[in-house]
């Protein structure tokens, strides 16, 4: 599918897909400490999703999308952030700020309150391997306008790319999320490490990264990258976090500073993606069991007490631990005590049931 006229004049066709070999470092502390996001990040979504925008990879399964996004997502607002996010190089570690949570209001205004001198290092940093613009240059500076107009294109572009579909891109990442927790608690860390990705070896205590997504991108330094990586991750865990628009290859914040995190591909087969026409109308899933009972179905796959189960569906804890019974019964949860409180869980079968309903021809 070829870039519409406006899109193409300002961003080109993405390049190739080399990549560097990354070696994380474990140690003992750092094993114990890994952990799996229990949702997907809507800034990380955001920003892998604007790399794919600019391209033609994975037609198949994002191939309908694009097309419907670049209809509706004005070029001016396109333009504004592709500048921050090219489809190769680097981008702003500011626009995925670490700890920011899965609701993309609270995540946008964490990101609206970084400090002006991470934006100007960050700014800086992307100055080094490609032109400034006017745009990049006014938030440099610390314009309070620029600022606010980067918040309106974010939210306008999550608006018509993202939010129609985020039903699909979370179910899609929460099944996946709950198969690795399910191979940790009956294979062991040691299995989740070496099947995240097929360009991954795990030969403990270090996680090779063969192909790692570098592009000049994940190094914090203007010079060219060294085609070998290393780090440590000294004691701080790691957090794998499923990604439904990350393509290829694992990435990482550039800055090793930060609280460590690796973005891993879900790899969705096409026809995941879909568009949620009218949010009225009930999914297949909701059709089968009944809306209160599918989304507590889904509030599962990360675990969930019986009364955020409640808060969850707008329901007692009462009517919620009724949904919960009826569920367990049906083999599709299991239910554990944990201190003072019940932990509901999803079971193989729930989470090939929520799948299944996820991926509709």
């Amino acid at each position: 599918m070829a870039l519409r006229g406006d899109y193409a004049a300002h961003v080109g066709v993405h390049g190739g897909h080399g990549g560097t070999l990354l070696r994380i470092h474990f140690t003992a502390q750092d094993l114990a400490r890994v952990t799996i996001a229990a949702e997907p990040d809507p800034l990380w979504e955001m920003l892998l999703s604007l790399h794919l925008m600019q391209g033609q990879d994975g037609e198949l399964v994002y191939g309908p999308w694009r097309g419907q996004v670049r209809a509706s997502v004005p070029a001016a607002e396109m333009r504004l952030l592709c500048e921050l996010a090219p489809p190769s190089g680097y981008s702003p570690d500011f626009l995925t700020p670490v700890g920011s949570g899965p609701a993309f209001d609270t995540a946008v205004d964490r990101l609206m309150a970084t400090p002006r001198s991470r934006v100007q290092a960050d700014l800086r940093n992307l100055a080094s391997r490609q032109a400034p613009t006017e745009w990049t240059r006014s938030l440099a500076s610390g314009s309070p306008t620029a600022m606010r107009r980067l918040g309106q294109a974010m939210r306008s572009y999550y608006g018509k790319a993202l939010r129609p579909y985020w039903r699909s891109i979370r179910q899609h990442v929460v099944a996946d999320r709950a198969r690795r927790v399910a191979e940790l608690a009956t294979l062991g860390i040691d299995h989740v490490l070496a099947t995240l990705h097929p360009g991954i070896r795990w030969e403990p205590p270090v996680l090779q990264i063969t192909e790692f997504a570098d592009h000049d991108v994940f190094s914090s330094f203007p010079q060219r990258p060294s085609p070998e990586q290393s780090h440590h991750l000294d004691g701080r865990g790691l957090l794998l976090q499923p990604s439904f628009f990350c393509r290829h290859a694992p990435t990482k914040l550039p800055d090793t500073g930060l609280p460590p995190v690796l973005v891993y591909p879900t790899q969705p087969p096409p026809g995941t993606l879909q568009r949620q026409q009218n949010p009225a109308r009930p999914s297949s899933l909701e059709s089968l069991m009944g809306r209160t009972r599918a989304i507590a179905l889904e509030a599962t796959v990360s675990g969930c007490t019986t009364s955020a189960l409640a808060r969850v569906c707008g329901i007692s804890v009462g009517a919620a631990s009724q949904q919960a019974t009826v569920l367990r019964d049906a083999n599709l949860i299991t239910t554990r005590r944990q201190g003072l409180a019940v932990l509901h869980e999803i079971t193989p079968l729930g989470l090939d049931l929520l799948t299944a309903a996820t991926i509709r021809p």
